[in-house]
């Protein structure tokens, strides 16, 4: 499988290359590590004019220093790669940062990796912002890293018996190994979630139970060690009270739900998840 990694050179840029070779992935993925020199981002979008109007050589000074850190973290991300035992390139290209990455999500690859902040306090909120943008357009399934990678112990799925709930469990059963390399050699721990809203109709409780039962067997019939959790309440909060619980490393959900309104819904659901999750989100698509 082709890979992005897009990196800005923090922590959470590294993160998001280490991820990749912490997973474990059935075939080691061909990854391609991309930072992005966005000067426009020097202009203030409430300003006509740059930010620091009239200073032309402070504008120049600030180019460089981006120009260095972009050189710097080139060179530290073809390291990490090497350190990690992945086959890859490392290129640096200039543009807006959260277009660029899109763009390059949709050249064949099949996962986007990537931090959810940034250097300091406005990369923070422009990474931020950039991470929930590609979960929303990018073409390929994405992982948002919150947190230094672990190993692969637990993971929280999150289902609702739509299509994209299908492509979730696909991507998992065909890129990911039940049983990671490692002296313990245990398998990983898959809670299966499926919450539905408080109703009186136990047709429709028991429809819940029978979707979540066949994603388990799937899942358990590929070797994983599976348990269930029926949960009542607003999907977001239940699935992230669920991976708390459980201290998962990794929840995993579609990008969409069911039918034009479960779309919107389960869109939602996974930014919000996204957002609030303490650990890092595999949205796939």
């Amino acid at each position: 499988m082709k890979v992005l990694a897009a990196t800005d050179g923090s922590k959470y840029g590294r993160w998001a290359i280490e991820w990749l070779g912490q997973l474990p992935f059935v075939t080691r993925p061909v990854v391609r590590v991309l930072h992005v020199i966005d000067v426009a981002a020097l202009r203030a979008p409430f300003m006509i004019q740059p930010v620091i109007v009239g200073t032309e050589r402070y504008l120049r000074a600030e180019i460089k220093r981006m120009e260095a850190t972009a050189k710097a973290t080139k060179e530290q991300s073809a390291a990490l790669l090497a350190s990690l035992g992945l086959r890859g390139t490392v290129t640096v290209e200039r543009g807006g940062v959260a277009a660029t990455i899109v763009k390059h999500a949709r050249r064949g690859v099949g996962l986007l990796s990537i931090g959810s902040r940034g250097r300091d306090a406005l990369d923070r909120f422009m990474l931020g912002s950039i991470s929930t943008h590609a979960i929303h357009h990018a073409a390929c399934s994405v992982l948002v890293v919150k947190e230094a990678p672990r190993p692969l112990k637990q993971l929280v799925l999150a289902v609702d018996g739509s299509p994209a709930s299908d492509k979730a469990v696909r991507f998992l059963l065909r890129h990911m190994n039940p049983v990671p390399d490692g002296p313990e050699r245990e398998p990983i721990t898959v809670t299966v979630v499926h919450v539905m809203p408080f109703l009186k109709y136990p047709e429709l409780r028991e429809a819940g139970r029978a979707v979540a039962q066949r994603y388990a067997d799937k899942m358990a019939k590929a070797g994983f060690q599976v348990q269930e959790a029926m949960r009542l309440g607003k999907p977001a909060d239940e699935i992230l009270t669920v991976a708390k619980q459980h201290k998962a490393e990794l929840i995993v959900t579609g990008a969409k739900g069911l039918g034009a309104i479960g779309r919107v819904l389960l869109g939602s659901v996974s930014t919000r998840v996204v957002h609030h999750a303490a650990c890092s989100v595999l949205v796939v698509r």
